[in-house]
């Protein structure tokens, strides 16, 4: 479940009450008015379209199963560009409805239902073939065969068929209705989406400047770290999620403004990995404990600016003009004693300090440009991502290539719809067998929401799904014995299907007390003469039942994190080298702008993307069996090392590009090539490599000069060995990791 950065809020909440209300209703606004909310309105006001017009037209039975149709085609609208939004829709509704003519017809047939409901279900879950896109769809595809069992059993196929297309109807109308409205929140969801990067950048700001002045102790050091690479990883979820929304079609004036502040989080991002360096050593030096302070106050107080900022276009306000100085960060760095000779891996504490403060200067020169581009006062630069913008977003449609490779035994998906198929059987049979067999699609349903593709997301789902179900069967209790009018019910039903659809990537617990709320009532309005008020008690049971055996079922033909590591580091290294290379090749004059830019833009893409998704897994596997973890500590080794070769090509690529004219290129050219082999070859090896502890032929000593000095060339040099030796121990760790 992904955590929304409002509950970052709510643990960073002042102490002292006052504050702390004032905070938690910045956090309700934020929440009320965020893209997640606005897209769960959507859902609600649409099903209540659907389900009125069909009642009205046709009555109130088509209207139900109009209902339903809606229901289950909403769980693939979320906020997405306008191009391919209609395409996202039709798999559900393509395959949905003849499902749910199928089970409506095969309800007295227990047998033949069965094999629908097992093989329906395998070919559902292969949509994880897809990945983000075929979850959804999985989803949509198994809702309609629930909902068709909680309809009363047809007398014929003709009622079966009038059932069926009024499902078509309502799905329909629902699908135009939702196309329409993601187009014309278009706009909105383009501001939300860098109100959200903002927030989440924001957030990792503060982890880091906590991390300045952090206490030496090693457990508390580690659980930072981890936090921080946790927040690296939604950071690039999110920017990835804002890439597709504001890089399609970035034509009008507003568009390019909101392109260019994403430019510049992205830029930030990378200067704020690159104040992770030398951290360890300043934090041990005698002396430098002050600079530290300051500049881990400096990176708290940019955090504020950036959630006022996010807050500003969150309220569609013209953002405050940014009154911080840098003129204060400068007279800290001038505080650090004259620099002297040091060796090339161990330079003065006091230039250590001095560079730190430059690169946290450098974010706030980030955070000032952002401010001028919200406020209308710097023009956007987007002019490579406006000649390319395909290549930065995700692809909107739909292919057979995943599908085609999933045909293997370790196939995660494969496996994952055997392991489904197999639990809806065995819920299949136990529903018929108790006393309620009638009711045998809520131990289904229970199944399919909780049923996740990794172990620890069945864990977290099994969890919010008893507490929930108790909650809602409660909540939907009271509604059903205030024998509540049609128009009333139908009113709670859309209410519920938007909450249920606003939380679900976001507090699933919350998600699961509205679905509640809304299959009982929903199933009611489906059958009303079945039971006016259900029994809590069997609710209950039945999602224990449904619950338990995901559970259990999730331990069958497992895919563990341990078969996916090894693919995923891969990935990784490779990703590191490409970035090397390119980010290395921006020395050259004909880097400022054009193709070489954008290709390195790209590989800066997958580096990011890369380290996310193995922080993932890491994360996944800690809620599997000792036996088949993942060697952690290896993996959290290979993770700090990549982070920190980003961090020193950052640091590299910086004085590259804005400090040409303090470098000398004809020495510093041959180092440059030397370390773009060196990083390529040990990221290549396939054996396990010692690492290394310094360059294969460094100078004994190395004089490095402070800012006030004109040539920055040693500087460069100094990174680049250290590049190359972080490469080497990157690959060390990942031979430890495949060993392991």
């Amino acid at each position: 479940m992904q955590q929304s950065g409002a509950d970052n809020d709510l643990h960073a909440m002042p102490k002292k009450p006052g504050l702390q209300f004032l905070a938690l209703l910045r956090t309700t606004r934020r929440i009320a008015l965020s893209s997640y909310v606005a897209n769960g309105m959507v859902a609600a006001l649409g099903l209540l379209l659907v389900t009125a017009l069909v009642h009205l037209l046709l009555g109130a039975a088509a209207g139900a199963a109009a209902g339903v149709g809606a229901i289950v085609v909403t769980p693939p609208d979320q906020p997405a560009p306008k191009r391919g939004k209609f395409t996202h829709f039709l798999p559900a509704v393509l395959i949905g409805t003849p499902l749910f003519f199928a089970t409506g017809v095969l309800r007295q047939s227990g047998p033949a239902l069965a094999l629908l409901l097992v093989g329906a279900t395998f070919c559902a879950f292969l949509g994880a073939a897809w990945g983000r896109r075929g979850l959804p769809v999985s989803v949509s595809v198994m809702f309609s065969m629930v909902f068709a069992l909680a309809a009363p059993r047809p007398g014929d196929i003709d009622q079966a068929l009038r059932e069926t297309l009024a499902f078509a109807l309502g799905a329909w109308i629902y699908i135009l209705w939702g196309t329409t409205a993601n187009s014309l929140l278009n706009p909105r969801y383009r501001v939300l989406a860098v109100a959200d990067s903002l927030w989440a950048i924001a957030a990792l700001m503060r982890t880091q400047g906590l991390h300045f002045t952090m206490e030496p102790e090693a457990q508390r050091r580690t659980a930072l770290v981890g936090r921080l690479m946790k927040q690296q990883a939604t950071l690039a979820d999110q920017l990835q999620a804002a890439r597709n929304l504001l890089l399609e079609a970035p034509t009008t004036e507003r568009r390019l403004q909101l392109a260019g502040m994403l430019m510049q989080v992205l830029d930030m991002r990378d200067h704020l990995v690159a104040c992770a360096l030398d951290l360890d050593a300043l934090r041990a030096a005698p002396g430098q404990q002050e600079l530290l302070r300051i500049l881990g106050i400096e990176l708290q107080a940019l955090a504020g600016d950036l959630e006022q900022l996010a807050e500003a276009l969150m309220l569609q306000r013209l953002p405050p003009a940014f009154a911080h100085q840098r003129p204060a960060l400068a007279a800290a760095a001038a505080q650090a004693p004259a620099p002297g000779l040091a060796d090339l891996h161990a330079p003065a504490p006091e230039l250590l300090g001095g560079a730190l403060s430059r690169r946290v200067g450098y974010v706030h020169d980030e955070v000032t440009r952002l401010m001028q581009l919200a406020r209308g006062e710097r023009p956007p630069d987007v002019a490579i991502v406006r000649t390319a913008w395909q290549l930065f977003v995700s692809p909107t449609q739909w292919t057979w290539r995943p599908f085609l490779s999933l045909w293997r035994w370790d196939a995660p998906p494969l496996r994952h719809a055997i392991r489904a198929a197999l639990a809806i059987a065995a819920g299949y049979g136990v529903g018929m067998a108790l006393p309620w067999g009638s009711h045998e699609y809520w131990i289904l349903l229970t199944i399919v929401v909780v049923l996740r593709g990794s172990l620890a997301q069945t864990l977290e789902r099994r969890n919010s799904r008893v507490a929930g179900t108790l909650l809602g069967c409660v909540l939907a209790g009271v509604l059903l014995r205030a024998q509540l009018s049609p128009l009333v019910l139908v009113l709670v039903v859309a209410g519920a299907q938007g909450v249920a659809h606003a939380f679900a990537l976001q507090r699933y617990l919350v998600t699961a007390v509205s679905a509640t709320v809304l299959a009982l009532l929903q199933a009611h309005q489906l059958a009303p003469d079945v039971s006016p008020v259900f029994e809590v008690a069997e609710r209950v049971l039945d999602t224990l039942l449904g619950v338990s055996i995901a559970w259990v079922f999730s331990y069958v033909l497992p895919s563990w994190e341990r078969t996916q590591v090894g693919a995923l580091v891969a990935r990784t290294l490779a990703a590191q080298a490409r970035h090397a290379e390119l980010a290395l090749a921006l020395a050259q004059p004909s880097a400022g702008g054009g193709q070489p830019e954008l290709a390195w833009r790209l590989a800066r893409r997958e580096a990011y993307d890369s380290l996310s998704a193995l922080v993932q897994a890491v994360q996944r596997s800690l809620s599997e069996p000792r036996a088949v973890r993942p060697p952690l500590q290896d993996l959290e080794r290979l993770l700090g090392h990549g982070y920190q070769l980003l961090a020193q090509l950052t640091a590299i690529k910086t004085m590259l590009l804005q400090r040409r004219d303090r470098l000398d290129f004809p020495r510093l050219n041959p180092p440059l090539e030397e370390a773009k082999q060196a990083i390529a070859g040990a990221l290549a090896r396939a054996a396990p490599q010692p690492a290394a502890t310094g360059h294969e032929d460094p100078p004994p000593m190395l004089e490095l000069p402070d800012a006030g000095e004109r040539d920055l060339t040693p500087w460069v040099q100094r990174r680049l060995m250290l590049a190359v030796d972080i490469a080497r121990e990157l690959q060390a760790d990942a031979a430890r990791a495949a060993a392991g």
